[in-house]
């Protein structure tokens, strides 16, 4: 009797699995919306896997372990694979390398074996299918045989080529496999246009890349800044995976630059931990590392189950998410006015650091997923950057904890909060709203703005609550006793500020113009705009249809310079700060502007006397353009110490490589 009971408690657990995998895998793949953590679904999966392993006959034909994936989602054509794409057994441990490599071994009869170990790029696996050297057709996984067909927005990304490079040495049909996704720079900047238009952002760079390449209108991927990594070839692969990934980059694919051939698992071990510890250096998000037999032959000899193939497997880092409670969900008024939630946590482990506090986004959002006061969440940091709260664990929510109102008033000054037409966002109706004038002069200060070192938060909001600082005009005024009268502040923290201060004042037009906060008006616009009129005046005296005409300057940024330039405040702030000797002119020399036209720049490792944004602006201000990627269309690569990856690529394409000095002395430094 009681193995009967047995029995039927096993078949009940499988059931249960498989559709909770079921729902995760379609919220995953279709919807882009996770509702549970990669290592909670991956755990579901692995006692999944144990449990049919321990009892076969239960094993049936639709089981997600018998699968590769999600489903082709409404909108776009089917587009079926050439060969299947499979995905990749997951390790967590050095124990299940060692297992890994020990079968593979066996399988082969011990001969020799090379791994190539490669890191994994999160983002959205694609198909490329090229014939005679031109791109035809590109499809997503979708459930390995089947993808999406996205051949129009695949045509968007740059780094895409349209037409291979050395065509000629290419075969005639070539099936590339790869890596859709966002660099972790890309996706700050998207987000933060989506919260000044009021809108959503992404929850991490994958999803950013999966929403914006799977738009309907490829207009839209083409205004993202997506890029893409090959990883393999199916049709047209060499016999050698290195050949493979070493003939991907000679076409004038991305591929990894630091990827390594070994010979045994215990190198393979070493390269991971050393990806583990570099991972939140890289340029874009890696959830791992993965490793595959280099010999083609010996692939297929191992070949593949249902859903993975037996050669490849990959080392799934820790999960970037944590479990915590929200102790209260608070208000803030950031520089534009709008209101938004944050949830003030129960204090957990990050990334290595300790988080109290994550973002909401908007009070939308906090209502679609029905966050409360109260609530155990699932957070993880957006790019590895910003935490916030991703999903609510409504089986954990603790009895009376009540939906949440959005406040009805500014909980900075009281007045009342109201909602603009066509947006999401709400607005403090006070302009004079203290909290406003605040959080313009922490981004005035902030790095990418005129960055004055050594004024934060902390120092701005005391020097507004001793009457000493009323906008970011105000800081031309101070002197060093006004900041070394304010508790914590000594004669030399005082003078570095001071000194910080006055050098800011020579930063250009373009970080000026994105330190003034004006909405819409990010990084790239302000240097578009600085370049084109070289003055603040003729910017504020231009019409929308001349502003409009620039490359990359839409209708929303030419109404908005209208818009902020009509407000008497604004422009007696543009007033202080011309009297306080802040320059409002480009002052890069006309002629210097040209000296690097049609020039690509990448910048590398630590340079001795410049950080790479002050060089890389350096570059743009002489009509130079800067990349972050090394292809053998880079012009010049400039390297300082402890350069890696990049370096060898420049090397192995011979792109020229430049010290600083050589850089310095070709734009005339």
């Amino acid at each position: 009797m009681s193995e009967n009971i047995k029995e039927n408690e096993i078949k009940m657990e499988i059931k249960t699995l498989r559709a909770q995998i079921r729902r995760h895998e379609y919220n995953y793949y279709v919807l882009d919306r996770p509702e549970i953590s990669d290592a909670a679904y991956d755990a579901l999966t692995r006692r999944l896997k144990d449990l049919e392993a321990a009892r076969p006959e239960l094993i049936t034909a639709d089981s997600p372990t018998q699968r590769v994936g999600g489903a082709v989602a409404p909108g776009f054509g089917a587009a079926r694979h050439i060969a299947p794409l499979l995905s990749l057994a997951n390790a967590f441990s050095p124990d299940d390398l060692a297992v890994f490599d020990a079968r593979v071994r066996a399988a082969l009869g011990g001969e020799p074996v090379e791994y190539v170990v490669e890191p994994k790029i999160d983002g959205l696996a694609c198909s490329l299918i090229y014939e005679n050297g031109a791109l035809v057709r590109a499809a997503t996984r979708g459930d390995g045989l089947t993808g999406e067909n996205v051949t129009a927005n695949i045509r968007a990304v740059r780094s895409v080529p349209l037409r291979l490079l050395e065509k000629e040495n290419a075969p005639p049909l070539l099936d590339v496999r790869g890596e859709v996704y966002m660099p972790r720079g890309a996706f700050a900047r998207l987000n933060t246009e989506k919260e000044d238009a009021g809108e959503t952002g992404f929850a991490n760079p994958r999803n950013a890349a999966a929403g914006s390449l799977r738009q309907l209108d490829p207009a839209v991927t083409a205004k993202r800044e997506l890029g893409f990594f090959a990883y393999a070839a199916g049709a047209g692969a060499r016999a050698r995976h290195s050949d493979t990934l070493a003939m991907l980059a000679r076409l004038g694919f991305k591929v990894s630059a630091g990827y390594k051939v070994v010979k045994n698992i215990e190198d393979a071990a070493a390269l991971i931990a050393d990806y583990a510890a570099r991972r939140a250096d890289l340029p874009f998000d890696i959830d791992g590392v993965v490793l595959k037999v280099n010999d083609a032959a010996q692939q297929r000899r191992l070949g593949a189950t249902g859903k993975d193939p037996r050669w490849a497997i990959a080392y799934k880092f820790p999960a970037q998410e944590a479990q915590t409670r929200i102790r209260k969900i608070i208000s803030r008024v950031g520089r534009t006015g709008v209101v938004t939630p944050a949830a003030e946590l129960e204090p957990v482990k990050l990334s290595g650091s300790t988080v109290s506090r994550a973002t909401l986004h908007n009070f939308d959002y906090v209502t679609q997923k029905d966050i409360r006061e109260g609530d155990a969440v699932i957070i993880h940091k957006a790019g590895d950057i910003i935490p916030e709260v991703v999903r609510v664990l409504p089986d954990m929510r603790p009895l009376g904890a009540l939906p949440y109102s959005p406040p009805e008033s500014c909980p900075e000054c009281e007045s009342p909060i109201e909602r603009r037409e066509g947006e999401v966002a709400f607005y403090c109706s006070n302009q004079r709203c203290p909290a406003l004038g605040r959080e313009k002069i922490i981004h005035f200060v902030s790095r990418a703005a005129m960055d004055i070192e050594g004024v934060g938060p902390k120092l701005i909001g005391a020097l507004i609550e001793a009457g000493l600082l009323k906008d970011a005009a105000g800081l031309y005024a101070l002197k060093k006793d006004d900041i070394s009268g304010l508790q914590r502040q000594g004669d030399k923290s005082a003078e570095n500020v001071i000194s910080s201060i006055e050098a800011s004042k020579g930063r250009g037009l373009a970080r000026l113009l994105f330190a003034l906060g004006i909405r819409h008006v990010g990084e790239k616009a302000a240097k578009t705009l600085s370049r084109h009129f070289a003055a603040i005046e003729r910017i504020f005296a231009a019409g929308e249809e001349e502003i409009t005409a620039l490359p990359d300057i839409g209708g929303k940024v030419a109404a908005s310079l209208v818009s902020w330039r009509g407000i008497p405040a604004n422009e007696e702030l543009i007033e202080k700060l011309r009297a306080a000797g802040v320059e409002l002119h480009d002052t890069s020399p006309a002629e210097t502007k040209e000296v690097l036209k049609g020039r690509t720049f990448v910048f590398t490792g630590a340079l001795e006397n410049l950080t790479r944004g002050e060089a890389a602006a350096l570059a743009e201000a002489a009509g130079g353009k800067t990349v972050s990627s090394v292809s053998k269309k880079t012009g010049y690569v400039v390297a300082g110490k402890d350069a890696g990856g990049k370096l060898e690529k420049a090397r192995s394409l011979g792109v020229k490589i430049l010290s600083e000095k050589e850089f310095l002395a070709l734009i005339g430094k």
